[in-house]
């Protein structure tokens, strides 16, 4: 299986407001490299955050071990211990006493079946620490929204 790394951020102005995402895909063997981008007039920023790890796993033309590196806890703790929960309870988180359905489910959806074709670890990076993938995909993340906020 090929071993590749996934770098992710997602940003908005505003929260909701004009939302872009962003990721890195590189090759572990050969290095090669793949960096995507875009935006939405009007999103949130754990929307984007979630679309750049699906756009960056759509990417993938086989199953791959992935490692996801991202500053997200939302989306970290969703993946790796939050969903299986939610399955079993028909996509449903609990607030108190009761279930209450979960937010984003149809990317928390879309993201559990790319994750059944890969093999998924997970590494927490802080954001706006300098390092170095993260910065980058911030940079694109702004710059997507960027042409929304012109438009206002």
């Amino acid at each position: 299986m090929k071993q590749v790394s996934l770098y992710t951020d997602g940003a908005c102005s505003g929260n909701p407001g004009p939302g872009g995402w962003a990721f890195i895909l590189r090759c572990n063997k050969t290095e090669k490299e793949l960096e995507r981008s875009d935006g939405e007039p009007e999103s949130t920023n754990n929307k984007m955050e979630l679309t750049a790890v699906i756009r960056g796993l759509q990417a993938l033309k086989e199953p791959c071990e992935v490692t996801l590196y991202a500053d997200s806890s939302y989306v970290l703790q969703g993946m790796s211990n939050w969903m299986a929960g939610w399955k079993k309870r028909g996509w449903k988180r609990k607030d108190g006493s009761k279930l209450v359905p979960v937010k984003n489910v149809e990317l928390w959806q879309e993201l559990d079946a790319l994750m059944s074709q890969h093999k998924v670890q997970y590494q927490h990076v802080k954001g706006h620490a300098g390092h170095l993938e993260n910065e980058r995909c911030d940079e694109l993340a702004v710059a997507a929204y960027q042409k929304y906020l012109e438009k206002r």
